[in-house]
């Protein structure tokens, strides 16, 4: 479980302060995919990066199953497996070798390695890429490489950046289905995407985010009825620009 509590994070620009992320709080629960939903710029990406220890917040904590991000940062990591929004993968190496060295980086033994490798190949379906050198793969390829090696050594708590942008028809709907096997094992999994359909299909909770602020949280169901729309997007419309949409 993840719990992000009154989070602040702000950057120097040539013309003052920006405050990316201005009070974000939510929990995320083992066996559900919590989606953070938001126009860009919202702040998603930076809230993701304070998650996973990449920044530290000015204000607020955060806790992944009971540990303190900000007292037991090398626990933290140990306990998420993260695709973040830059996912370069080694070229020179195989998609084995890539998945390997995460896992090598880990602790992990050979013999786990190979056998969680195994089963991630499986569930992502990378049996016609695992031995290939990773320089020329496709954005799906990559992204699945990337995932691989950011679960190899079996994170109860999974963070994933947009895994489907720029992914094609077949392999983003194999990568729902990942996504929900997660789950069924019950993960903790945030997912952030902008892309309405799937966000309301995948997710048990969604959070919305916009100027650096939760401006609505709940099921699709939920957050349909609050704004009084018959599908999402327009109720994602409403709550990022309503007044009320501040104070939920």
């Amino acid at each position: 479980m993840i719990n992000a509590t009154d989070l602040h994070k702000s950057f120097k620009t040539r013309t003052g302060v920006v405050k990316a992320v201005d009070g974000v709080s939510f929990a995320a629960r083992d066996g559900e995919i919590t989606g953070l939903l938001g126009p860009n710029g919202a702040g998603k990406t930076t809230t993701l990066r304070m998650l996973y220890t990449l920044m530290q917040p000015e204000g607020g904590s955060i806790t992944v199953d009971g540990m303190d991000a900000a007292r037991e940062p090398e626990a933290v990591r140990r306990a998420l497996g993260v695709l973040p929004d830059a996912r370069g993968v080694y070229k020179r190496l195989t998609a084995r070798e890539n998945i390997a060295y995460f896992g090598e980086l880990h602790g992990m033994s050979a013999a786990d390695i190979a056998r969680r490798t195994d089963v991630l190949s499986k569930a992502l379906d990378m049996g016609d890429i695992l031995d290939r050198q990773t320089e020329g793969f496709s954005q799906g390829q990559r992204t699945k490489t990337a995932i691989a090696r950011a679960l190899v050594h079996d994170p109860r708590n999974v963070i994933l950046d947009e895994p489907t942008n720029g992914l094609d028809v077949m392999t983003t709907r194999a990568m729902r289905g990942f996504l929900q096997q997660l789950k069924a094992e019950g993960r903790c999994v945030i997912f952030s995407s902008h892309i309405m359909q799937e966000v309301a299909a995948l997710c048990d909770r969604i959070v919305i985010i916009a100027k650096g602020q939760v401006v609505a949280a709940g099921t699709a169901d939920e957050l349909r009825a609050k704004f009084g729309e018959s599908n999402l997007e327009d109720a994602f419309v409403k709550a990022i620009g309503s007044e009320e949409g501040l104070h939920a």
